[in-house]
């Protein structure tokens, strides 16, 4: 199901196995989430969050992964506050979600 696949997903990223986790929410469960249950459900955009997080999670993030992460969220909190409101705690507290930070070389 889709909510055991997040918790696989979430157990991926927090065991730092990065690419596994962007294969499984990439190639299954954010098409099977979205198709399912729509793109503005609530785990839909929990399922990009964690996506943003695998992308730039990995040690070998590059500008493009950063880059993806950060339209993935700004796509999630715009979903977030339009669906929600921008007064919901889920919308407030998730709007920092995961820092993108730039690759100095």
């Amino acid at each position: 199901t889709i909510v055991s696949g997040s918790n696989l997903a979430t157990s991926l990223i927090h065991l730092e196995l990065w690419d596994e986790a962007k294969t499984i929410l990439r190639d299954q469960l954010l098409p099977m989430a979205r198709q399912s249950l729509g793109r503005d459900h609530e785990t839909c955009l929990a399922l990009g969050h964690r996506m943003a997080e695998a992308l730039v999670g990995h040690p070998n993030a590059n500008d493009e992964d950063r880059t993806q992460a950060e339209m993935i969220l700004q796509d999630v909190v715009q979903r977030r506050r339009r669906v929600l409101g921008p007064a919901h705690p889920r919308t407030q507290t998730r709007q920092g979600g995961v820092t993108v930070q730039p690759t100095y070389k």
